[in-house]
């Protein structure tokens, strides 16, 4: 990753030093050929000028070309030539022999007759070629300007190499900046593989370390989120096997106990084994049965959310739970509207409460089941005039496998309220235990919820 953020990085500053080098060039190789023109332009005007004003005083062309060649000094890359008739008699400077060049002779020919420009290729490189025509007397002839622009070219190419070598320079301090940057930036996700693989499915307590304030500090804290819940996640797991191993321990030991002392020659020894077995194997498939259910909890379909009638759960799950024992039932209220929520999961929450209000109230005592909404959230509960729950012990009670005071033949295993709560949990609410009044238990189902319309909102109970 380190060595293609470096080559993307390179490859971006050559492109954009490249593109910058080839308009730089363009656009000062059009400057100075405009020059040039503008050069000649002004060469030509002055020889006018001249031949306005002091050309009636020559007695010939050749003089009059002459004398404007001995006022006028070229630049170093013009060569001015006199042509008379139909040959260059006069040039300046005086040592170049591009006139006597048959190619330029025969390029110039037709422009001393008829005036304008050309462009002829020599050695030396491309010779812009422009002559004005002139007659003295009835004798003609021409001005010619010829001008090399390699020679005009050669400082904009001396410059173009040295831009080509600081470019060149740029570019390896760019890379290197580069590289060192992306070594700089990677180092977090480095330590972060580094200590992933130290994290082992034994130990998965240890975090990384963060630093900084960006998208990967924010990707730490994402993992380290990760690994806590993954931690919490197997702790409860070993927790659940551990505990559940420790329940199911003792049917099987009493199965084991039984079977070594049958006594298959008593057929009545052999029936009262029987009986007692299978009521152990039925107490061991409801525990079986609840494990499965906890285990269940955790996965995403254990529930299927739809429009639910909170009236209808409430009256339905309150008949419902009338056959559980002969106890004082009471409706306390019933919330009209629609609530998003599994209703089986819900009925089987309440009911669950509800078996254990009877367990632990007797004959005579109130059980009461209601609902209603308030502050846009939920409330189903179950109340009875039981003894109540301690208060040390009213977090432990939705713990699987924990337990308060039960009475001697309750032969629970301490499932039911964690289940209630894996299914409130599920349902993105909480459940509780508070005093009631009249004095016993009070178990409250609190759930997120929504109006069944905007004008008819749920009356508070």
């Amino acid at each position: 990753m380190r060595v293609r953020i470096t080559a993307t990085v390179a490859a971006l500053v050559l492109v954009a030093l490249g593109v910058a080098g080839a308009i730089v060039y363009l656009i000062e190789a059009e400057r100075l050929e405009q020059q040039t023109v503008d050069a000649v332009d002004q060469e030509l005007d002055e020889f006018a000028q001249f031949t306005a004003t002091r050309g009636t005083s020559y007695a010939d062309v050749g003089a009059m070309l002459e004398g404007f060649m001995t006022s006028s000094v070229p630049d170093d890359d013009e060569l001015l030539v006199g042509w008379v008739g139909d040959s260059p008699r006069k040039k300046s400077p005086a040592d170049d022999e591009l006139p006597e060049d048959p190619a330029f002779q025969a390029a110039a020919a037709p422009l001393v007759r008829d005036g304008g420009s050309t462009r002829l290729d020599t050695p030396d490189g491309e010779v812009l070629i422009t002559a004005q025509p002139v007659a003295v007397a009835g004798e003609t002839g021409a001005l010619v300007v010829a001008v090399r622009l390699a020679e005009g070219l050669a400082g904009l190419h001396d410059t173009m190499r040295t831009y080509a070598i600081v470019a060149a320079l740029s570019l390896l301090l760019v890379t290197a900046a580069a590289f060192w940057q992306a070594g700089r930036l990677l180092a977090p996700l480095r330590t972060l593989r580094e200590t992933a693989e130290e994290i082992g499915e034994t130990d998965l307590s240890r975090r990384l370390p963060i630093s900084g304030n960006d998208d990967i500090t924010a990707l730490t804290r994402t993992v380290n989120g990760m690994l806590e819940r993954l931690e919490e996640a197997f702790t409860g797991q070993r927790r659940f096997l551990d505990d559940a191993g420790h329940e199911l321990k003792t049917p099987l030991t009493v199965l084991r106990g039984h079977l070594e002392l049958l006594d298959t020659g008593s057929l009545e020894d052999v029936a009262e084994t029987r009986a007692l077995l299978l009521d152990e194997v039925d107490r061991m498939s409801r525990l079986v049965g609840d494990l499965i259910l906890l285990a269940k909890s955790d996965r995403p379909d254990f529930v299927t959310l739809a429009d639910v009638d909170l009236a209808s759960l409430t009256e339905d799950t309150y008949a419902k739970a009338r056959g559980l024992g002969d106890r004082d039932w009471v409706l306390d209220a019933s919330a009209a509207g629609v609530v998003p929520a599994d209703a089986q999961r819900l009925t089987q929450a309440l009911l669950q409460l509800a078996d254990n209000a009877v367990k632990h109230t007797s004959p005579g005592d109130t059980v009461a089941l209601g609902s209603s909404y308030d502050d846009g959230v939920v409330r189903l509960w179950v109340r009875d005039t039981g003894p109540g729950v301690p208060a040390p012990d009213r977090e432990k009670i939705f713990e699987r496998f924990g337990r308060s005071s039960v009475s001697e033949d309750d032969e629970g295993f301490g499932l039911g309220l964690s289940i209630v709560g894996a299914i409130v949990a599920a349902h993105g609410g909480t459940v509780a235990v508070t005093d009631a009044d009249p004095p016993g238990a009070l178990f409250v189902v609190e759930l997120p919820a929504r109006p069944s319309s905007e004008e008819s909102p749920w009356p508070a109970s």
